[in-house]
Parts: C-alpha cells; structure tokens; sequence
C-alpha cells in the first residue's frame, strides 16, 4: 500500500501530518510511504529526516496524489486537488465536513472514501486516535501563553522589597480538553484561576487541577455521548450570561473555548461584559474559527474594545508546530496501525468497528454519517 503526505498547502500552516517516527511506524507495518519535500520545514524536521525513516521524497505532488492509495494531510484538500486523486484512494485529514459541502461531493464524485478526523469517536479505545483532542491540548496551552505575554502585570503573586504583587485572576470558560489544558498552565504560572461550564460533571477536574469553578443553575444541561457540551437554549445563555458578568469583570485574562460540535459556536462574553474588564485585560476566544464566542472577536485579528484585547488568532496548535505534528502525526499512525491488515498490508475500512464507522464518513460513493446528512439536509 503506497501512503502519501504531501506538505500543508496553505503557507501559514506549519504542522506537519507525518514526522519520521511515524514514517518508521508506517513502514515496518509494511507500508511504502512517500512524502513531499519540505513537508517538515515548519516543525523542523529535513528531508534527510524522512529519508532516513524510511520514506521517498518526491517533488512531483500532483503524480503521487494520483498513485497514492493512502493520502495523508492535517488541513483539508483542495476541490482541484481532490480530481487528482484515484477511484478507490483513501483520504485521511480534517474536513470540516459541516461547511465544506462542496469537498464532500468531490469526494463523493470521485470516488473516494474519506476518513474524517474531526469524526474520530470520544471512546477510551480511540483517545489515541483523537485529533481534535490532542490538539485542542496545545491550543489550551497557547491561549494562556499568549494571554500573559499580552496582560500587562505577572500572572504569580510576587512578594517583593518593594511589596507584594497579588496574582492575577484568569477565567476560563469551557473544561473540555483546551479549557482543562488552558486551567493547568494557567495554575502552573502561578494565577488565581476561576473556570466554569455548562456541565457540572467537569466540577471535579477542574477542581483537582486547583481551581474554582463558577456554579450556575441552568436547570438541564449535560453533555453528548461523545462528551461535547449540548446546545443551550436562550433563557440558559441568559442566566449563563448573568452569573458571569460578575466574574468576567474581576478577570485580568478571560479564555473562552466553548464550541457546540457541527454547529456555530455560542456567543457568550457580550460587548457589554468586554467593557467591565479594566483596560489592559486580555480576552482569547479559541471558538474564533467557529463564529465567535466573543462579540466582536475577529478571525486572525486583535481587536482593541476600550482598552481590552480581544485575541482572535487562528491555529493555535500551529504555533507549537513541533509537537502538534508529534500528535497529529501520532494519532494516525494509530489509526492506521489499529486497522492495519498484517497479511495483506493494506489498510482495512473495518466499518463494523465503531471507531471507523464514525470516521469513515464516505465510502462507496455516498455520505455514510447520519449526523452529517442530516446537518445537511436541514441546511
């Protein structure tokens, strides 16, 4: 089985979907792994690298698209792109299946099944699988790391000659993966952290990572099987809104992650709250990409509002492009080692697993996820 990676096509994206461990991994399953050259500037890693792993680097992208069995890219491929590759290839990347109707039905057209890896099940037997996960991770730890380099204090309580400097208050809203990862480093640089979501089952762990989590009553709300925060209803995001007005006004630094899975983020801090915060605050809203949870955040932008800095940065994993390929890179060679035929060599669409019946979302000329057609056809 011939697997490709070609390198990022777009120029600020500096992750990587294969680093040469994996292209070891890969190739003593038995794979041929061919890799364009340059596909590990961003994360630091030569050619030689890759070579010395085990894979052949070509420069011809377009005539290995078209051969490969196996395609592998982090961001999604392009419709042109999507023409090239063979009736029967297997595509591995993110896809944003709920927007990009138009990569589906290349997909669908030509012939090609797609594996999705924003569809990779929230199971314990597919954690080492999850994308979104492992890069939701570093993106926690960047937001904070951006947060404090803009603040304008020290996030630790100092006790100086000069007298004592008290810690700054960091509010994080959302625990999933990021908002978790976004608590730990914010405790670990010495903050007050306060933290708060809509599933109180999450209490516990932001608790035991030494923070205080913010109760509100909004009456029924839990989570989705996968562990995704349900949608509130208006009269919720009201009292949401409420109870953390108070907060979000003491806080030097507010990280926002709240995101609803195929659906436009919740806009939960409002201009009205950005203008309690005292000039100087910083707010990172890591839903930007998704619509916003912010009210007036902007999509690669930082937007002054009355002495507040809102941060709208983009890909945030891909500023730690060395160890977010490490992950990306690691969660597929997972995949593929977990569905891998050791007689054949090949990689199996084992759609009766549950981990593949999730992500595999088109195969044999059709959209196989329920969840997606129907997102679709209320569209």
């Amino acid at each position: 089985m011939l697997i490709f990676a070609p390198k990022e096509s777009k120029p600020e994206e500096r992750r990587a979907p294969l680093v040469p461990d994996i292209v070891r991994k890969l190739t003593r399953l038995g794979a041929e792994v061919a890799v364009e050259s340059g596909i590990g500037a961003g994360p630091g890693h030569a050619d030689s690298e890759y070579a010395e792993a085990g894979a052949t680097v070509v420069d011809d992208r377009h005539d290995y698209l078209g051969k490969a069995d196996l395609v592998l890219r982090l961001g999604a491929p392009s419709v042109d792109e999507i023409a090239l590759l063979r009736r029967g290839a297997i595509h591995a990347s993110y896809l944003d299946p709920f927007n990009r109707g138009d990569l589906l039905d290349a997909l669908v057209s030509q012939g090609v099944s797609a594996i999705c890896m924003e569809m990779i099940p929230r199971t314990t037997l597919a954690q080492k699988m999850d994308a979104l996960s492992s890069q939701a991770n570093l993106a926690g730890y960047v937001a904070v790391i951006i947060g404090a380099e803009r603040l304008n204090m020290v996030l630790p309580m100092m006790m100086t000659p000069s007298g004592t400097l008290k810690p700054s208050r960091v509010f994080i809203i959302g625990c999933g993966v990021a908002g978790l990862q976004a608590i730990a480093t914010a405790k670990r640089l010495g903050a007050r952290v306060e933290a708060f979501d809509t599933r109180p089952v999450v209490e516990e762990q932001v608790q035991s990572l030494g923070a205080k989590f913010v109760k509100v009553d909004l009456g029924e709300t839990g989570q989705t099987k996968d562990g995704y925060a349900r949608a509130l209803t208006e009269e919720q995001m009201s009292l949401q809104r409420e109870a953390m007005a108070k907060v979000i006004a003491q806080s030097d630094i507010v990280i926002t992650t709240a995101q609803v899975f195929g659906r436009k983020a919740p806009v939960i801090v409002t201009e009205e709250m950005v203008r309690s915060m005292r000039p100087g605050s910083v707010i990172v809203d890591l839903a930007v990409e998704t619509g916003g949870n912010v009210e007036g955040s902007r999509v690669g932008e930082e937007v002054d509002v009355n002495g507040v800095n809102i941060v709208g940065l983009a890909n945030l994993p891909g500023r730690v492009p060395t160890h977010a390929s490490q992950m990306y890179a690691a969660n597929l060679g997972n995949l593929i080692e977990h569905f891998w035929d050791k007689e054949e060599k090949v990689l199996k669409l084992d759609t009766d697993d549950e981990i593949m019946d999730g992500c595999l979302i088109i195969h044999n000329g059709e959209i196989r996820s329920e969840m997606i057609r129907k997102a679709r056809e209320e569209a």
